[in-house]
């Protein structure tokens, strides 16, 4: 018999603190050099260190990392089949609507196609595949007074097609 508590087993009497945030993503990709291109050269995280060819640490506005890559288990590797579990995708939240409207002229400059657009209502999103076909989601968020409720009070979140030609009318970053 196993000490172990499943997860359908555990009861949480205490909420996580509301100030608990996901720090970072680690990726494993198949060439560093090339995922050093996507998230550094197009997206423009800041590379804060490397570890010669195994791995590197990216980030935005200084933070130690947001974004870590490394070759140790996947060095030239392929991305995982259809059909099986992973990560779906790493979402990536820019302070307002005119950063995002910038990533996408990134993406358009760059020549890396969308796999969609969304607006959710308490948000609008960018999704696409990093050169090791990841998932990424670009997004920002809506100020809460803005999300949309039913009638019960409740989030009431959608999935709409989003108009990425009214998304570029936002001015360019300074």
């Amino acid at each position: 018999m196993s000490d172990r508590v499943s997860p359908s087993e555990a009861v949480v009497v205490t909420p996580v603190h509301p100030g608990t945030r996901i720090g970072h993503v680690h990726l494993k990709v198949a060439d560093l050099d090339r995922a050093l291109g996507f998230y550094r050269d197009v997206l423009g995280f800041a590379l804060t260190q490397r570890y010669g060819t195994q791995a590197a640490f990216l980030s935005a506005g200084g933070y130690h990392h947001h974004i870590g890559l490394n070759t140790w288990e996947s060095l030239g590797g392929r991305p995982p089949a259809p059909g099986t579990t992973g990560l779906f995708h790493t979402a990536i939240l820019y302070p307002t609507r005119a950063a995002l409207a910038d990533a996408l002229r990134r993406l358009r400059r760059a020549g890396i196609p969308l796999d969609g657009a969304s607006d959710h209502g308490v948000s609008e999103a960018l999704y696409l595949r990093d050169p090791d076909q990841n998932g990424v989601e670009l997004y920002w968020d809506r100020a809460e007074n803005e999300w949309p409720h039913g009638p019960d009070g409740k989030l009431a979140m959608f999935t709409r097609r989003l108009d990425l030609e009214d998304l570029l009318r936002e001015p360019p970053l300074a």
